[in-house]
């Protein structure tokens, strides 16, 4: 009897029914059209294991549902690189709406220090990509939060998944308040930054250990120095662009 059989595009090897059994990959992809479209949004979206869920237990339990995610569940959760570029979105689409930054950061280079012009280029790129800058960032907080928990058995890219979650919901915690600001017209961000540093704070020390002090100390410190970290080494940056220009 004769079978129809075709070859995976995925993995080239022949496969006689809708899926391939060796990849799963269907025989015949769905057109792209708006149900297409619906359909992945509503997948990122869905409440079960979606961005939702994910921000309803990282506002929870975040300490919990990140050490689930590293070593039990890893479908539960948002991934974390996309959780975090789609939070930093978020605010990022926010913040050009209502021109939020404007009223908050501006960068004026003087004519002293040749790493000036570079400078300017570098924060503004960091301002129009909060999601790579953000994940930059935690490479970072990553380093000192290792170094202040190395007897915890976590490696330096688990803590950085951990970063990922947190630092998103930090992203979000100014994207309300951006929201709000611009809707009301109110001093609504000056109250986002010290919230952001208090939840990533309490979020790091709720994974190590919740029941000690030291814990959200190291954590606060290992913030503070990842975020200096970032700072420094963008100028350093800066002046190494500039050198070589000259």
């Amino acid at each position: 009897m004769h079978t129809n059989t075709v070859t995976c595009k995925n993995c080239n090897i022949t496969v006689d029914n809708k899926f391939c059994g060796n990849c799963g990959q269907p025989m015949q992809l769905k057109r792209v059209d708006k149900d297409y479209i619906l359909h992945e949004i509503w997948h990122v979206l869905h409440f079960e294991k979606g961005i939702f869920y994910t921000i309803k237990e990282l506002l929870v339990r975040p300490g919990k549902n990140v050490k689930g995610f590293i070593v039990e569940n890893r479908s539960r959760l948002v991934k974390p690189i996309i959780f975090i570029i789609i939070t930093s979105l978020i605010y990022t689409l926010i913040n050009n709406a209502f021109h939020i930054e404007n009223q908050y950061i501006s960068y004026h280079p003087t004519e002293q220090g040749t790493e000036q012009g570079a400078m300017k280029s570098i924060f503004e790129w960091v301002q129009h990509h909060y999601g790579y800058s953000n994940i930059i960032m935690g490479l970072g907080i990553s380093f000192w939060t290792r170094l202040f928990f190395k007897k915890y058995d976590y490696n330096f890219f688990e803590i950085l998944i951990l970063l990922c979650f947190v630092m998103g919901i930090g992203m979000l915690i100014f994207a309300v308040f951006a929201l709000v600001e611009g809707l009301t017209q109110s001093s609504m961000m000056k109250i986002s930054g010290p919230l952001s540093v208090l939840y990533v704070t309490w979020a790091i020390g709720q994974f190590f250990d919740p029941n000690k002090v030291a814990s959200y100390v190291k954590a606060l410190t290992a913030y503070l120095l990842g975020m200096l970290t970032f700072l420094l080494s963008l100028t350093f940056l800066a002046i190494l662009i500039e050198l070589i220009k000259h």
